[in-house]
């Protein structure tokens, strides 16, 4: 009449016909098992969150308050944690909410090198392996609650367990989409191809490319930014569908990052096929000067611009300058070429979180695509209390407000903290997303590195109090009375790493002979 049951049933049938060797077999914990374990391959994950990413992505077409978000995890604990407190605080559901992959913090946190800048330098096949640790932790947060179902279940009284038969029936898993982060392709478009297979192979349903060049590829919020022409970066957006459909992933969903907005820097001129081109466009960005054959230099490199002979302006390590102001322009061009070329989704680096900034370009890219939309970094880099209250603080000078008790230069300062000029600005800080998705087509909101902040700072405040006065006491009011108070679940860190599963497993395999270390002895039963 159910799934489970009808698993239980499958299974039956497969141990009848396997004759009197398997009597020892239970079907009912096989077929728990394999509840327990819904995904058996990262490319059944890969397709499972591609449909939703698609269904997600037409949601929001219809109603842009559907948007979605993340946050960046470093650790397939981290993104579990996360995920089983969505579920906790969220009705059990986990609609639109994702796992963002960060390359920042595979170069910052999982490189065998140690801490590495965001400049590519990490090993390749680190980025595939953190999405198979990520949804290995994922599936092991499923497995972990249906098996205290299947207790419940099993203690219930009879009145009771068609309810708890329907939730097992009707569980939400905790896997959820992940937006991988393949940093410039690792190379040439054979290289983004091998690496976005794996990526894929490993459940990764959503790839995030950027249009820098490979082997000097910066962070998006650093300086030094060189971007390629177009054929370039086309080439590895091909790639990366050629890796989704070779792998029969045909919905895979393409981000195309553009760094345009803040690099003033290319490594080549690009090359033109007829005039008006994209080629011809890429390089009319370019800082020239017009000169005359004879001031040519040996070694100069000249183009012809409408008949007349120029020379870009290079720097000392070869590389070409665009014209100052040009970022915006040419940000808005490379977004409108890659939907062309195939991407799915853009991204914009800003150089701050501005609502009419980001709104601005994306208007200037719907005039050509009207349903273009952006995953947008909410990035710990931005300064986001100093960026809005400056905001703010502008906003009433414009509005001929008071703000003689103000210092723009100093609104960081805490005694702002409960003006009204704080408050206007903290809440224009909290609906950022929802303004940003209504009016500049946010489709995906994300923090890339939080994970990485909130990490340092709890272990900072317990370093603070547990080496200081407050000894053990440190650790017990400021981390586990909270955790107890607060419901989370890896208060009991036994169960969260497995044991009680592992005793299921052994009573599976071994009946009334199992050694289980979750007896009356287990200090894990205080909590």
């Amino acid at each position: 009449m159910s799934n489970y049951q009808s698993a239980i049933e499958a299974v039956q049938a497969i141990k009848a016909n396997a004759g009197s060797s398997w009597d020892a077999i239970n079907p009912e914990s096989v077929a728990r098992m394999r509840a327990q374990n819904k995904f058996k391959t990262g490319l059944e994950i890969a397709q499972y969150t591609a449909d939703i990413m698609r269904r997600d992505m037409d949601a929001y077409d219809a109603d842009s308050s559907q948007y979605t978000q993340s946050l960046g995890c470093w650790h397939g604990f981290v993104g579990q944690q996360k995920m089983i407190s969505i579920k906790k605080h969220f009705d059990g559901k986990t609609d639109r909410r994702y796992l963002y992959l960060s390359g920042w913090m595979v170069a910052a946190l999982r490189s065998e090198f140690g801490p590495l800048p965001d400049q590519s330098m990490h090993e390749k096949t680190s980025v595939a392996s953190l999405v198979a640790e990520l949804y290995t932790f994922l599936r092991q947060a499923d497995a972990r609650e249906l098996g205290g179902l299947f207790r419940e279940l099993d203690a219930a009284a009879p009145s009771n367990k068609a309810a708890i038969q329907d939730k097992i029936d009707n569980h939400v898993t905790h896997v959820v989409p992940i937006i991988a982060d393949i940093d410039a392709g690792f190379g040439n478009a054979e290289a983004t191809y091998l690496m976005a297979k794996q990526m894929i192979e490993a459940g990764a349903c959503a790839l995030q490319i950027e249009n820098q060049v490979a082997d000097e590829k910066q962070c998006g919020h650093q300086d030094g930014k060189v971007t390629v022409p177009h054929a370039d970066f086309h080439s590895k957006i091909r790639a990366l569908r050629h890796a989704f459909l070779e792998l029969g992933i045909d919905n895979g969903i393409i981000v195309s990052r553009t760094d345009s907005e803040g690099a003033g820097l290319t490594k080549e001129i690009a090359v033109v096929k007829e005039p008006g081109d994209q080629g011809d466009i890429y390089n009319s960005f370019l800082d020239v000067e017009e000169i005359d054959v004879s001031q040519m230099a040996e070694g100069d490199v000249c183009f012809n611009r409408d008949g007349k002979l120029v020379r870009p302006k290079r720097l000392p390590s070869g590389l070409y300058q665009f014209r100052q102001g040009t970022g915006e322009e040419r940000c808005v061009f490379d977004s409108i070429e890659a939907i062309k070329a195939g991407a799915d989704l853009l991204w914009i680096e800003t150089a701050t979180p501005s609502v009419a900034d980001i709104t601005a370009m994306m208007n200037e890219v719907r005039k050509e695509i009207p349903n273009a939309k952006l995953v947008y970094n909410n990035s710990p880099s931005f300064n986001w209390t100093l960026n809005f209250r400056q905001q703010a603080y502008d906003a009433m000078v414009a509005a001929g407000e008071d703000v003689s008790s103000y210092v723009r230069a100093d609104l960081m300062n805490a005694d702002y903290d409960a003006s009204e000029l704080s408050a206007r600005a903290d809440e224009k800080i909290r609906t950022f997303q929802s303004d940003t998705s209504r009016e500049a087509g946010i489709f995906h909101h994300l923090i890339t590195l939080p994970t990485y902040h909130t990490t340092a700072l709890s272990v900072d405040n317990l370093a603070k109090e547990y080496f200081g006065d407050a000894g053990m006491l440190g650790y017990v009011e400021g981390v586990q009375r909270k955790e107890i108070r607060q419901g989370i679940a890896c208060v009991k860190h036994q169960n969260m790493s497995g044991s009680d599963m592992g005793d299921d497993h052994k009573e599976y395999f071994a009946g009334e002979n199992a050694l289980k270390a979750g007896g009356a002895n287990n200090t894990s039963n205080q909590f």
